[in-house]
């Protein structure tokens, strides 16, 4: 990476509603410029976000890539090139089914980059409800999540809690404690403090909430996984393209959950 270092974490609503990043700086001096590639095909749809990281010294941290050659493959049966739509995105009406392994490859600039991944069966979530839990001397709120997980396999998942359209709160879950049984996720929101005080950060009456959760590949798992680390590690996560461009690629089948935020009933546990 030369004298210095990008280090970025792409947070992978990427491909819900809204994409949403934390930019990480280490050190001052100049780095290499890195192409970061956030790509999904999912029951939907087929979507490729390509950008480059920029200089530390230049006011704009990353530019979106156009007229690259984006081509999605799987097997003998599918070969689709995914065409520029603007920003940087890559959009086709593709659409993933389970079972099925995809490779993506990408020729940009002279570079060529590329990663595999398998969709994996449709998740269930099938609870979800808000907790106020003593922590020490502190409440604080978690949604509590609970997932049908399918027998018979390993299975890996993302959960990604939407406020208002905008990406909120994420974790990856495995079911390697307790396959085939039902897998609990509880996700830190804020502390009775923090709702009082009305801070940014805090939910508030009649926040519209959106729960996307994904099951997602042993691969797609191990990237995220090293994401939640980066604060702690201080490194970029792990390299999931060949070629040398950071970001990730990811066949997934989602569930998508709405309902309205409210602290009436709240239980305290």
């Amino acid at each position: 990476m030369g004298n210095g270092k990008y280090l970025l974490l792409l947070v992978p609503a990427v491909f819900g509603i809204c994409a949403c990043e934390k930019e990480i700086d280490i050190d001052y001096r100049e780095a290499e410029k890195l192409y970061v590639v956030e790509a999904a095909v999912t029951s939907e749809y087929t979507r490729v976000l390509i950008t480059r990281t920029q200089a530390m010294s230049d006011n704009m941290r990353q530019r979106s890539i156009e007229g690259a050659k984006v081509v999605i493959t799987s097997g003998d049966s599918i070969r689709s090139t995914v065409p520029y739509n603007r920003n940087g995105y890559y959009l086709s009406a593709l659409k993933g089914q389970p079972g099925v392994r995809y490779a993506i490859d990408i020729e940009v600039e002279g570079r060529h980059f590329s990663a595999e991944s398998t969709m994996q069966p449709m998740p269930q979530l099938s609870s979800m409800r808000f907790v106020w839990k003593k922590i020490l001397n502190t409440e604080v709120l978690y949604a509590d999540l609970r997932i049908n997980d399918l027998p018979g396999r390993a299975d890996y998942y993302f959960i990604h809690l939407y406020r208002n359209g905008l990406g909120y709160r994420w974790a990856v879950l495995t079911d390697k404690q307790q396959p085939g049984g039902e897998l609990q996720q509880l996700i830190t929101c804020m502390t009775r403090s923090d709702m009082e005080k009305g801070t940014d950060d805090s939910l508030n009456e009649g926040d519209r909430l959106r729960i996307l959760v994904r099951s997602i590949d042993r691969a797609s798992y191990d990237y995220l996984y090293s994401m939640q680390l980066m604060d702690n590690t201080m490194t970029n996560p792990i390299t999931y393209f060949t070629g040398g461009c950071l970001g990730y690629f990811s066949a997934y089948s989602q569930a998508a959950y709405d309902r309205t935020f409210s602290t009436e009933g709240i239980e305290r546990e």
